[in-house]
């Protein structure tokens, strides 16, 4: 499964967006608490095994970025 397909299955299934996410738009401005982006991550990381602390998550602007460096660390 790509990585994106696999993102959106754990936003759908973690997060309550309430609509597709979009993986261009700025993460500051998708209506999701700190609390819950942290505990996103929290499944990202596991889902994905990567290795990042809490404050890593900050260098993300959009969910293309996230995927990107998933990807990166998959190759």
């Amino acid at each position: 499964m790509a990585t994106k397909d696999r993102l959106k299955q754990l936003i759908d299934e973690h997060l309550n967006l309430g609509r597709a996410p979009d993986f261009d738009a700025q993460l500051s401005e998708s209506g999701v608490s700190s609390l819950d982006a942290v505990a996103f991550f929290k499944e990202v990381k596991s889902e994905f095994s990567l290795t990042l602390a809490p404050e890593d998550c900050l260098q993300f602007k959009t969910l293309g970025e996230v995927v990107e460096f998933i990807d990166a660390r998959r190759s």
